[in-house]
């Protein structure tokens, strides 16, 4: 691990990024250019002390979980991204099969979504970043681990995943995640990942098994979605997808839908989430 090269590279990208690239109030009295420390650790999900050290050349080597968290927080590209990992001394990311860095542009279109649920996932349903809303809409899965990060794994296996939506909605929103990945799959046959997230789905779930042997094919790129909020009540959703050129990452978009109190609902779910927040939760 190249401390001191780490340090500077962390630095000089910290300070090329303005607040408003990343989604942030501009603040006042900024007495450095760019984003200060806390601003970096607080959108990687790290503490400001950890990251701190790192820019001082006397922190611990990150892991891959953090470096990817570094990465996007500083929107950096494919090729700035690798340079991290090896500045770490860990080998990238493959680009061959899911690719799990989510780029500058996704970003900051992300960012610049503040009012409106979104998050990005790869094409296997894996969910790698949301924004506050989407957050405040669905909970947050910032803190899930291995296949828990995947919404067709969770929805046939964990039942708290199911009770965001009425359960006259069940069997559609299950039949289109299979669907869904039944195209992935036939996309991206023999793929690793693809695989065994398929056999870990067989295995764990009777009504996947059954459900994957009917064969039906779709790609989502729009779909309704009821959701049941513990605070505001049941909120009518229109998800919308933007594929990457490649296909590997989705944005999904959640927005009001027409005829429906929703849009009502989603400004009062963010009044409350903005109220929510404690004076250490804001930035000045």
């Amino acid at each position: 691990m190249d401390r001191p090269e780490l340090a500077d590279f962390l630095r000089r990208r910290r300070e090329q990024l303005t607040p408003a690239e990343v989604g942030l109030p501009p603040g006042v009295r900024r007495r450095t250019p760019g984003l200060r420390r806390d601003e970096v650790a607080l959108l990687a999900g790290i503490s400001t002390d950890y990251y701190t050290r790192l820019e001082q050349s006397r922190g611990p080597r990150p892991s891959t979980q953090v470096l990817a968290a570094l990465a996007r927080a500083l929107r950096f590209g494919n090729d700035e991204r690798d340079h991290l990992y090896h500045l770490c001394d860990h080998a990238p990311p493959g680009r061959e099969t899911t690719d799990k860095h989510v780029g500058p542009g996704l970003m900051h279109l992300l960012a610049k979504l503040d009012d409106t649920a979104a998050t990005v996932i790869t094409d296997l349903g894996e969910v790698l970043v949301q924004n506050r809303m989407h957050t405040l809409l669905v909970g947050d899965h910032g803190d899930r681990r291995g296949w828990d990060r995947y919404y067709a794994y969770r929805w046939f296996t964990d039942p708290s995943a199911r009770a965001l939506f009425p359960e006259e909605d069940w069997d559609r929103l299950g039949r289109n995640h299979v669907a869904d990945l039944r195209a992935t799959a036939a996309r991206r046959a023999g793929d690793a990942d693809v695989t065994a997230l398929i056999a870990e789905l067989r295995s764990a779930s009777p009504e996947f098994d059954r459900l994957w042997n009917e064969h039906h094919v779709a790609v989502r790129l729009s779909d309704t979605k009821r959701i049941r909020h513990p605070q505001v009540g049941l909120i009518d959703t229109v998800c919308e997808t933007l594929l990457t050129p490649n296909a590997a990452q989705r944005l999904l978009v959640y927005l009001p839908r027409p005829g429906t109190d929703a849009a009502e609902k989603l400004d009062l779910l963010r009044v409350i989430g903005t109220q929510r927040l404690t004076p250490a939760d804001r930035l000045d």
